[in-house]
């Protein structure tokens, strides 16, 4: 039994270790880091968001996509929610759909 704890205990090491060179190693970007290095702030994003979708937005955070860093804005106009993607880079709308329900966050739901 005795054997099988320090194999154990040696698997968990071994998984942490590698764990730790990858995120130093850049593997993992804390999005906090990377808004720093955005071209575009996440005010002057908010205001093409508002422009394009002519409402007032009521959520904004910065991720990674396949187009590269954007800012994702949810943005109220009347009774329409518009998901409006910007380019955090160039400031430019990369996309914008009507939300027809909102199904795009986790922490939205409630239990």
């Amino acid at each position: 039994m005795y054997r099988y704890t320090k194999l154990s205990l040696l698997a968990v090491a071994i998984a942490a270790t590698g764990a730790v060179a990858y995120a130093a190693n850049g593997g993992m970007e804390n999005d906090a880091l990377a808004i720093s290095k955005a071209k575009i702030p996440l005010t002057q994003a908010v205001i093409v968001a508002e422009q394009h979708a002519n409402g007032k937005a009521s959520r904004a955070e910065h991720e990674n996509s396949k187009q590269g860093w954007v800012y994702d804005v949810e943005v109220v106009s009347g009774a329409k929610v518009f998901d409006v993607r910007v380019d955090a880079d160039k400031g430019t709308v990369i996309s914008s759909a009507e939300d027809k329900a909102d199904h795009d966050d986790d922490h939205d739901k409630q239990d």
